[in-house]
């Protein structure tokens, strides 16, 4: 079978590429389909094709499997971050952040402050999951109680989930990023202030504008906060130590503990907190880890709380993660047929042949790392192929390897959870309770930095330069 391999031509690498962006543009787009089946249907076009090159079946289903196994703990790490939100449901640390954040937070500020207290938790984290799974659940809470703009808010807890998975040393993305391009990590950290602290600036500036505007409007009804807050208070114990989940994952990741044990050892500690403070049996101990929280845990009945709560504290649970899991496989599938027959390195190999300056190497990577992403559905694989790729041409043309690696942040990172068929996309969807389509407008940072790299690009302020023989 291997004499019968064919390298495919640009037309034959751009093939499947197309069709899938056709087939999830028209499904998702215009017909409302669920991404799934679409992404399955674009992986067997991909597949035929690959066949057609003299791929067999066992080699194809050799790649999916290798692609699968590498990004299994990041998908490990999906289940357990349900399973972590659950139990801190149960515990109380989520609602009490939500009581608090009602009774403390103006809501002029509540986007502005969302954003703020989101990035310093995920730079500490170095998690925009478990950031977003967090303290961006509960500022949802609080939005939720105070009638404000969703989409607005899950867009601000988006975006500073993300400022931290950028410029956090922790972050998988980040020390990828500068390794694959063999830049000194702190060095990479701070060649990213020059758009990711300018899109952050920018972010704080329109959060702050569009809170003063949205004040003058009468959405707060006091009545209703006071009706939440006070439900809660009937619901839950309050306690200093509810805290304590919260403190292990921020102490666990500054001191770069493993992910995994850490988000265990702080759900078995909010697991106690429901047992001891909100005396939660063992029956719902146990089913909260798999189904989520539901307000019959702690002696309530649906009927006698407010539709806004039950739409807030219902979540959480191993089961929630199941679709966004499903998805994640199907993206990897096609992403498995794709590299199987090298289309990707085709078609960005036939890319470098037009570039002739900073501007347009810049966008070109952009425009690449976008494509792969959304052809992949896989961060991971959107920094390390092209950060491959283009090592040599930013070299060629004098500039700083911390070029790439920053541009690959920029157009990886942050745009990941933009696409709703990614992993991340549908997460940030199904935790924070809005569509990926509808808190995307509201995610400044996140695509704000492509536009600040373009802008460094084409003025030359922010490029470090090399000598072109060294």
């Amino acid at each position: 079978m291997s004499d019968t391999k064919r390298k495919p031509t640009i037309f034959q690498a751009m093939f499947p590429i197309l069709a899938m962006l056709i087939i999830l543009g028209v499904g998702i787009g215009f017909l409302g389909l669920p991404a799934e089946p679409l992404i399955v249907l674009a992986a067997v076009v991909s597949g035929i094709q690959a066949g057609i090159l003299g791929y067999s079946y066992d080699e194809i289903m050799k790649e999916i499997a290798t692609k699968i196994a590498k990004v299994w703990g990041a998908l490990l790490i999906l289940v357990i971050v349900g399973f972590m939100i659950g139990s801190w449901m149960l515990g109380g640390t989520i609602p009490m952040l939500i009581y608090f954040g009602l009774k403390l937070i103006s809501p002029k500020y509540l986007a502005l402050t969302a954003f703020l207290l989101t990035a310093i938790v995920s730079v500490l984290t170095g998690t925009s999951w478990g950031s977003a799974g967090t303290i961006g659940v509960a500022f949802m809470g609080v939005a939720i109680g105070m009638d404000a703009n969703l989409a607005l808010v899950a867009g601000a807890v988006v975006s500073g989930a993300y400022f931290g998975d950028k410029l956090s040393p922790l972050s998988d993305t980040t020390n990828l990023s500068s390794a694959v391009c063999g830049v000194d990590l702190y060095e990479h950290v701070y060649n990213q202030l020059w758009t990711t602290g300018s899109s952050a600036i920018l972010a704080s500036i329109f959060y702050f504008i569009i809170g003063q505007v949205g004040a003058k409007n009468n959405i707060v009804v006091p009545e209703t906060i006071n009706i939440l807050t006070g439900t809660l208070d009937n619901m839950f114990k309050w306690n200093i130590l509810l805290l304590i989940p919260l403190a292990i994952v921020l102490i666990g990741s500054i001191t770069k503990k493993p992910t995994i044990p850490v988000m265990l050892l702080a759900s078995l500690i909010a697991l106690i907190n429901a047992a001891v403070f909100q005396r939660a049996d063992l029956k719902s101990i146990v089913e909260v880890t798999l189904n989520g929280f539901n307000v019959g845990m702690v002696g309530m009945s649906e009927e006698n709380v407010a539709p806004e709560l039950i739409r807030l504290l219902h979540r959480g649970g191993m089961m929630s993660m199941m679709n966004t899991l499903l998805i994640a496989v199907c993206a990897i599938s096609f992403a498995g047929t794709m590299t199987v027959t090298g289309s990707l390195d085709v078609v960005i190999s036939k890319m470098l042949e037009k570039i002739n300056s900073t501007f347009k190497l810049v966008a070109s990577t952009i425009a690449t790392c976008l494509i792969i992403t959304g052809v992949t559905s896989n961060g991971q694989v959107s920094i390390l192929m092209p950060g491959e790729a283009f090592k040599e041409a930013y070299l060629k043309m004098g500039l700083h390897p911390k070029v790439l690696s920053r541009t690959l942040e920029d157009s990886v990172t942050c745009t990941e959870c933009l696409i709703p068929w990614t992993a991340a996309g549908a997460y940030m969807a199904s935790t924070l309770g809005v569509a990926t389509l509808n808190y995307l407008p509201y995610a400044i940072l996140n695509y704000s930095g492509m536009i600040f790299a373009l802008v460094w690009a084409f003025t030359g302020i922010g490029i470090t330069k090399i000598n072109k023989n060294s």
